[in-house]
């Protein structure tokens, strides 16, 4: 399924990780932070799946949901970082598809997506077949098979290591720094810092770099944070 997606959540850097993830997956995204501008961008996009946080700013997800299902036919996968029953239930009798608990695994919302597609039978299929997996600077990282292979051969990654490499790839040159990286592992390392993200680089060159101690594939950014150099294929 290659699908139109509308993120609609107020946490910028989830957001951007969120969109990031759907990138991989071979859809599109469009990003909104609140209520309203969801609404707005649902009626003149017309997109095939809405994320939608239930805490936005203007009008919040619970109104956001209810005015969709009055007026449009647009799954739904709701967002909260509360995980009281009534609002789950709340959110699924305003028509949500699916809902996901703050914090979650990226990987897991995937899923959640691509199940709700399939049964919504939304999104157009590919011009090729179905492929999710993100390649760059000799990495292929599948999101589904939960497999990363460099140069052809497998890796074996913890599953902060899996997320970090699965952001890089989507976006290879792109300099993240440590707080987006220790971002992207959120949903699976909650206990880590800024500085474990210097570890998992570390980690992860030990098994993707031919001299981990000059790498040419995950590179250092100095005040910044780190790269993954080499474009896509």
């Amino acid at each position: 399924m290659c699908a139109h997606v509308l993120v609609a959540e107020d946490d910028e850097m989830q957001a951007e990780l969120i969109r990031r993830s759907l990138l991989a997956e071979g859809h599109t995204a469009t990003v909104v932070h609140d209520g309203r501008a969801a609404l707005d961008a649902a009626r003149r996009l017309a997109p095939d799946l809405v994320v939608l946080d239930l805490m936005l700013p203007v009008i919040d997800g619970f109104g956001v949901c209810r005015v969709l299902r009055r007026d449009e036919d647009i799954p739904v996968v709701m967002l909260t970082a509360r995980s009281e029953e009534d609002d789950v239930l709340l959110g699924l009798e305003l028509g949500a598809d699916d809902y996901m608990t703050k914090p979650y695994s990226p990987r897991e919302l995937m899923a959640r997506i691509r199940t709700v597609l399939r049964r919504s039978g939304r999104g157009a299929v590919a011009d090729r077949p179905e492929d999710p997996v993100a390649r760059a600077g000799g990495l292929a990282v599948d999101p589904v098979r939960h497999e990363v292979r460099c140069d052809g051969a497998p890796v074996d990654c913890t599953p902060a290591e899996f997320e970090i490499l699965l952001a890089m790839v989507a976006e290879p040159e792109r300099v993240f720094s440590r707080r987006q990286l220790l971002e992207v592992t959120r949903g699976t390392d909650r206990a880590s810092t800024e500085r474990a993200v210097d570890v998992h680089i570390m980690n992860l060159r030990r098994k993707i770099e031919a001299d981990p101690r000059r790498p040419v594939r995950l590179l250092t950014v100095f005040g910044v944070g780190y790269k993954l150099s080499g474009g896509r294929g």
